[in-house]
This record gives C-alpha cells, structure tokens and sequence, in this order.
C-alpha cells in the first residue's frame, strides 16, 4: 500500500492538537495547504515587523519577536497578561518542501509564510507505454 506522507505530520505531533481542537499560546499557528502551496499564520500582535525574526535552516521554520513592555510612567497596573519578552516558535518542514522559496509578509499583527512544495514531489502523471506481445523464439 503507498502512503504519501504530509509535510505536517511531524508538526501535528509535535504540537500534540491532532483532534486535540484549538491551541492557543503566545503565537498561535494555522497551517493549510492549498494548489501545493503550504500556508502557515501566526499571530503576533502588538508586534513591529521589524521584531519579527523568521528563519529556516536543515528543515526548521523558525519565527522568533520580541513584545516589549509597555512602561507607563506613574501609572499602577491592574492587571498585566500580555507577554512581553523573546517568543520563539519552530515548525519541522517535511522534504517534500521547497525551502529555498519560502515567501513572507506581515500584516495586521499577522506573518504569513508561504511554501511551495517542490515540483519533483507533486502528483503527476505516469505515460504507460504499450508492449507489443514478444514472442519468444527457441535457439535453432
């Protein structure tokens, strides 16, 4: 039996919400594939672009920002739940990925990363040659 493998099998994994519903965090992630190009979202709010830090290495997506603090001189804070620091998230990318093209763009405390799956690893078609009946002959 063949079995094509996801690129984001290891993800789902490792973030453990295979069929575990909503993960929410410092940056939460949506990841779909559309047309065999791989999208993943993560939300960063409050943060600058340019505090976003995203590379790839040996199949390793990585997105590090930094929140800083909000110092408000003479107030007292009631309450204080937004993170402020360096936040870090990683995503294994499989191999059936193109990690030389990857696309990125900010928007609205919103990254946006792109991959395109390499061309050697989308479905295609295979061209079955006919065979003609060979006879075999014995040795005279």
């Amino acid at each position: 039996m063949l079995r094509f493998k996801d690129p984001f099998d290891e993800v789902d994994r490792m973030l453990n919400t295979f069929g575990g519903g909503a993960r929410s965090g410092i940056m939460p992630l949506d990841a779909y594939e559309l047309d065999g190009i791989y999208t993943l979202r993560f939300d960063v709010p409050g943060v600058e672009p340019d505090a976003v830090d995203l590379t790839v290495e040996s199949g390793m997506l990585t997105v590090t920002v930094e929140r800083t603090r909000e110092e408000t001189e003479g107030a007292t804070w009631l309450l204080r739940e937004r993170p402020a620091g360096m936040h870090r998230r990683e995503v294994r990318l499989g191999e059936r990925l193109d990690t030389g093209r990857v696309d990125a763009k900010y928007d609205n405390g919103v990254l946006t990363v792109t991959i395109p799956m390499r061309e050697e690893a989308k479905p295609h078609k295979v061209q079955i040659k006919g065979g003609g009946s060979e006879r075999l002959t014995s040795g005279d």
